[in-house]
């Protein structure tokens, strides 16, 4: 974890006395010290697929022609209730291991009034251990940093990963995914008073905190607006994360402290730390891009996948009264209102 991880703050915004500290703003630097309890092993790596770099020149086209062909990476494998080798493990361990953020706000954090995990995605990790083993508490909770997901799921320390993950063509090619479970998009996170109007030039200049391995980061990659947005000898030893950092928690904090000016990520995790600070808001109409999060696997875990998604159909059936609203009504309903239902499953038919 960062080094800012932790402290108390007790710093400034730029021009003015920090607002909006305490309360559920407090929480988030209880979940951030808690959190250095279970987080796997750090390390700065991309966390590509074992073996890439021997494979040859063959092997590298092979994906790169796969990921041409990936039109419409939402779509996954149809639901199943069919048992497999991944979901024997499951059973004969007698607990589903799932990689959870135990930082962001209504999502996945750890209440510090009762220490338990909460949030959004915690609500689905239990309806698969429920599905699964018949026990929604059947579950061992590893929370893992955004820039750790995908190492997590290739070395096998978890079987799912539930972690407002967006299913993208370039992910695809190193784990498998559910079909999507929730609709978000990229926005900008920035102080009420700041000049800063959305993802467009008056980023230019400003310091713009995003995750390591996020959407987020590759969108600032793409187009940056002339915002600093990436650390000196960022992905090396030497790399200070105070611009690209391992937890999105860490750019609030970064904002909190006034070390960054603004901070780019999913506009439903952003929703989550604007409850947390009310100095801060969402900058922009509306997301610049349409992302859809997904429950991740390791690659080829066909059985698991399936059956996740057969748990995504319970999950969402019941209209108005499905287990999906009541979740969203209960952790996300203030933050990003409006929503009256999940989206619809799309599947493979090859």
């Amino acid at each position: 974890m960062t080094r800012a991880r932790g402290r108390s703050v007790k710093g400034r915004f730029a021009g003015g006395r920090l607002r909006g500290w305490g309360g559920v703003t407090g929480m988030a630097v209880a979940c951030a010290v808690t959190a250095a309890v279970t987080l796997l092993p750090l390390s700065h790596h991309s966390g590509g697929p074992a073996g890439a770099d021997a494979a040859g020149g063959g092997a590298v086209a092979a994906v790169q022609a796969r990921a041409e062909a990936c039109t419409e990476p939402e779509a996954s494998l149809p639901p199943s209730g069919a048992d497999g080798p991944n979901i024997a493990k499951i059973k004969a361990r007698g607990k589903l291991i799932a990689g959870v953020d135990q930082n962001s706000f209504r999502w996945g954090y750890r209440n510090p009034a009762n220490g338990e995990l909460e949030g959004f995605d915690i609500d689905l990790v239990r309806a698969v251990a429920e599905d699964v083993l018949g026990d929604p508490d059947a579950v061992i909770f590893r929370a893992i940093p955004t820039n750790q997901r995908i190492a997590a799921l290739e070395s096998e320390r978890v079987d799912v990963v539930v972690r407002t993950m967006t299913i993208n063509c370039k992910r695809l090619e190193q784990v498998s995914f559910s079909t999507a479970y929730f609709q978000a998009g990229q926005q900008v996170l920035a102080p009420k008073e700041s000049a800063i109007t959305g993802y467009d030039a008056s980023l230019k200049g400003k310091r713009v905190c995003s995750a390591e391995g996020s959407t987020a980061y590759e969108a600032l990659e793409k187009e940056s607006f002339g915002a600093v947005y990436k650390d000196e000898f960022d992905g090396t030893e030497r790399d200070r994360d105070r611009l690209t950092v391992p937890n999105q928690l860490d750019c609030l904090v970064r904002l909190q402290l006034g070390e960054v000016d603004a901070i780019v990520t999913d506009n439903a995790l952003a929703a989550g730390q604007a409850a947390q600070d009310p100095a801060v808001e969402l900058k922009g109409k509306a997301p610049f891009t349409t992302e859809y999060y997904g429950v991740a696997t390791k690659k080829g875990a066909d059985d698991l996948v399936a059956r996740v998604n057969k748990v995504l159909v319970d999950y969402r059936a019941g209209g108005r009264n499905s287990a999906w609203m009541t979740s969203y009504d209960k952790w996300l309903a203030t933050g990003l209102p409006g929503i009256t239902a999940p989206p619809a499953p799309k599947y493979r038919n090859d």
